[in-house]
């Protein structure tokens, strides 16, 4: 058996290798092996059907995590070569994974290894495919690995970097295994669904420690923080004498996907705001309720965002001595509307948004206080989730603080949480009834869901660029602060069976550091252009800065600001090595292809307004400028889409209507799936979009109970 005599040599010729080691250091003098350092693997490999041959003839299909979700391998072996790849890597970047595919799966094949060089541009997308390949052929070749790895027992701790700062994991060993993992500090709470068994800092810790693995999958919609944590255990691995390389390679071991089919009332596909407050909704009002979620955790959008609703009239506001009604937060939207509104639609969620900020507080939400739209708009109305900072308090918000409390309310309420799982189509009867969805599973199996009503609750669309560049004026080039997963499922199921959507000619576009998630909202320093001139004044909403970024003709930004800035991101941004900065503009502009006397006399310029008290150049309030003195740091800010405005056109009771205007039975929508024209060419509001997403989710949960 080649197999199993190579093992075995390969353990006799380590056993030697360590034994002369641990017999006689560099000097020649005897000294004892230290135990922590020894390592042994064991192979039981099955027994191959004769001497030359390598495989179990057959098709086989794993999965690795890539950039934006799972890549899908299938293979086909003969006894002895691998004959044909299929690679799935359509959940990747169009540009980037798709591209990595072919290449790859023809370089696999012609070396008949899965130890193959990554295609440039493309590393962890080749990477995630080389790991589903080499998990294909591990079963093709019967492989269980056994791995013990020799540690020395304590506790150890260890950081890596994550999705928006450090995460520090604890690792605790005895002689031979890991006994306990502990995530001590992270901030990585945007799409995590933090607190939740389905989080990577609640599951994955179990996983590792259940496995001895560091081949964990990620949780899809978390993969940046799961990969941190993987690393940190990894690294106190490292330092408790154990080799990580050795818990690398998981036992894999065949399965069939098996295909599934549920019968319920009322079944709810995406599980952020709306879709929560839609499970719920219905299950107050006596419905069964299955969800449907495209990722492995719930918040879907909502979990990345500041967590801000918007609402007037709140016990909140008269607490923080505030009048506000719902009749002047009308007013306040229809005066930037550019007449593009739905009254009616704004006029109810105006009229309801106090009580809908209740009930979600008997949900278990928590708020914690209010502050206004901006700092130059006057009404205090966004209101704050507990424990996500705010104007009092200070900080960010934190989307996971509605979603987290609502997806525990959703499981006592004895909703079917149903992951991972894309719905594919909407099932209609004869008479044009909407009577259920289907879904499909990374593993290829299927899931059926029959229900009485659907509430389609997908998010919006900004992850797929074929549809932006249909819908939006937007930038060819730009980021999105949503999950992967955000590409219009809903959308096109429901286009497909007739449903009417309503196109946009806009969606809220902000620009955002890659490096330390600074954004354009903080004020204190300096924005520039791509040429290095100042185009806009800083200390205005968003939405008006990015307006200023984008008519300057620039694709994006660079924030200037000196080590004095307060900003916590700046802070943290200057820490990176990464970051440019330079004793002078001139110097700054060279490392960042912008004119060196461009950004000189721009700083200077921004200098000699600071000194004078007045921004001569675009109103800047004085109080807001501060001059750049010594060292300068340079952060480029990308534009990057959050919200979408376009979608199915839905009425007051978040039915989706057909082409002709009328309800198709048993289909609603809600959130940025439904067109609600809650927006005109802008963003008028942080919190608009949670808000009306949990309002409607509320709305159709109800109407669709009601209907069965």
């Amino acid at each position: 058996m080649k197999l199993r005599k190579n093992g075995i040599s390969l353990v006799l010729a380590l056993t030697m290798l360590l034994s002369l080691t641990a017999c006689k250091n560099n000097k020649g003098n005897i000294e004892t092996a230290e135990p922590s350092k020894t390592v042994t693997e064991t192979h039981s490999p099955s027994e191959s059907p004769a001497k030359d041959l390598l495989y179990t003839a057959g098709v086989y299909t794993a999965q690795s995590q890539g950039m934006n979700g799972p890549v899908t391998v299938e293979i086909t072996v003969s006894e002895t070569s691998i004959t044909d790849i299929k690679i799935d890597a359509s959940g990747e970047t169009p540009d980037i994974g798709d591209k990595a595919a072919q290449p790859m799966a023809v370089k696999i094949k012609e070396a008949q290894s899965a130890q193959v060089d990554a295609e440039s541009g493309a590393t962890i997308t080749s990477d995630a495919i080389k790991s589903a390949v080499q998990k294909c052929l591990d079963q093709a070749m019967g492989k269980e690995t056994a791995v013990t790895v020799s540690y020395t027992p304590g506790t150890y701790s260890a950081t890596a970097k994550g999705y928006k700062g450090q995460v520090t994991v604890e690792t605790v060993f005895d002689e031979t295994s890991i006994t306990g993992i502990t995530i001590k500090e992270i901030t990585d709470t945007y799409g995590l669904a933090w607190g939740l068994d389905t989080s990577p800092a609640q599951a994955l810790p179990d996983q590792i420690t259940a496995s001895q693995s560091l081949a964990v999958d990620a949780v899809t919609g978390a993969t940046v923080t799961s990969k941190a944590i993987v690393s940190a255990v990894a690294q106190c691995v490292t330092d408790a004498g154990g080799n990580p390389e050795l818990l690398k390679n998981p036992v894999t071991q065949p399965s069939v996907p098996q295909d599934v089919t549920l019968e319920t009332d009322v079944v709810v596909v995406g599980a952020g705001a709306a879709g929560l407050s839609a499970a719920i909704s219905a299950m107050e009002n006596g419905a069964n309720v299955v969800i449907l979620e495209k990722q492995g955790i719930t918040g879907g959008a909502t979990a990345r965002s500041g967590g801000k609703i918007v609402a007037a009239g709140t016990k909140w506001q008269k607490a923080q001595n505030i009048h506000d009604t719902p009749d002047m937060m009308m007013d306040f939207f229809e005066s930037v509307g550019e007449g593009m509104l739905n009254t009616e639609l704004l006029q109810y969620y105006s009229a309801n948004s106090a009580d809908l900020m209740y009930w979600m507080e008997d949900q278990g939400v928590q708020f914690q206080d209010v502050e206004p739209i901006h700092s130059s708009i006057e009404t205090w109305r966004v209101h704050n989730p507990a424990g996500g900072g705010g104007q009092v308090s200070g900080g960010s918000g934190n989307g996971a603080q509605i979603t987290v409390p609502m997806t525990r309310t959703a499981e006592k309420a004895g909703a079917q949480f149903v992951y991972n799982c894309r719905a594919d189509q909407l099932l209609v009867d004869d008479d044009h009834r909407v009577t259920g969805v289907k879904g499909t599973r990374p593993d290829g199996s299927t899931v059926t869901v029959n229900a009485k009503s659907v509430i389609l609750c997908t998010g919006g669309y900004a992850s797929n660029r074929e549809i932006m560049t249909r819908y939006d004026q937007c930038a060819k080039d730009y980021m999105t602060l949503v999950p992967a997963g955000n590409v219009g499922d809903g959308l096109m199921m429901a286009t497909a069976i007739g449903a009417k959507e309503e196109v946009s000619p806009a969606a809220q576009v902000i620009y955002v550091s890659k490096t330390c998630g600074l954004g354009i909202k903080e004020e204190a320093g300096l924005i520039v252009n791509a040429q290095g001139k100042r185009v806009v004044n800083e200390y205005t909403y968003q939405y008006h800065v990015g307006q200023g970024i984008a008519q300057s003709g620039s694709a994006y930004a660079y924030y200037i600001a000196s080590a004095a800035d307060p900003n916590k991101s700046v802070q943290y941004g200057m820490t990176l090595e990464d970051t440019p900065h330079a004793a002078t503009a001139a110097e700054l502009a060279a490392q960042l292809d912008v004119e060196p006397a461009a950004l000189q006399a721009t700083v200077d310029r921004y200098n000699e307004l600071c000194a004078k008290g007045k921004d001569d150049d675009f109103g800047k309030p004085a109080d807001k400028m501060a001059p750049l003195e010594g060292e300068l740091y340079a952060f480029r800010l990308d534009p990057s889409v959050t919200v979408t405005y376009g979608g199915l056109v839905v009425d007051k009771n978040a039915c989706v209507l057909d082409t002709k205007d009328q309800p198709i039975p048993g289909l609603y929508a809600a959130g940025e799936v439904a067109f609600t024209g809650l927006c005109g060419r802008e963003y008028p509001s942080c919190g608009l979009a949670i808000g009306t997403a949990a309002f409607f989710g509320k709305v159709a949960g109800e109407t669709a109970a009601m209907a069965n």
